[in-house]
């Protein structure tokens, strides 16, 4: 092949896991362990994720237990998840935190699907910017005597066929994600 595509796949892969996890950060009225990821507490003079610092688990389908490996720590993390500002309620009990997932309205389901199409343009535009790269990088290999004409178009077919597959997976992810959002 006169054309090495795996720059653009590597970074067409990235966007995938990007868009997964910025999915994440959106929460439904379903309690996932998930959210919880991107939580730092501060324990032991420095700063740790929940997930190191204590084992979650879904009680309910509305409801997360956090259970703190050293029980001297249940304020910290109580901390951490109000500070994070995840719009859910905690409840502190001997076994740990209880951090409850309230019921959404309608109107706020609306912001959530539209907040996820942001997300999905955001993923889009990155892209286009991937695929300008290489259409340039392609185009200057053919002024430079690397390929002929009609390489260079068939490589153009080749780069399009790879970005429609992942606007396509794109695409899937954002359905997937409006459809737990409306349920």
């Amino acid at each position: 092949m006169l054309y090495d595509f795996s720059q653009l796949k590597n970074k067409t892969k990235e966007m995938e896991e990007w868009l997964r996890k910025e999915f994440t950060g959106i929460r439904t009225g379903m309690a996932a362990p998930a959210l919880l990821d991107n939580v730092i507490a501060e324990s032991y003079g420095s700063r740790m994720g929940i997930k190191e610092l204590a084992g979650i688990s879904i009680e309910d389908a509305r409801s997360l237990r956090v259970s703190p490996w050293d029980s001297s720590q249940i304020l910290n993390i109580e901390k951490a998840i109000s500070l994070a500002n995840l719009g859910v309620s905690l409840r502190v009990d001997e076994k740990g935190i209880r951090v409850l997932f309230p019921e959404l309205t309608t109107e706020r389901r609306g912001v959530l699907v539209k907040l996820a199409n942001s997300k999905l343009e955001e993923a889009r535009i990155s892209l286009r910017s991937a695929r300008d790269e290489t259409w340039s990088d392609i185009q200057k290999k053919e002024k430079e005597g690397g390929m002929g004409e009609d390489d260079k178009f068939r490589l153009k077919d080749d780069m399009q066929k790879i970005i429609d597959d992942t606007n396509k997976k794109l695409e899937e992810i954002a359905a997937k994600k409006d459809k737990e959002i409306m349920s």
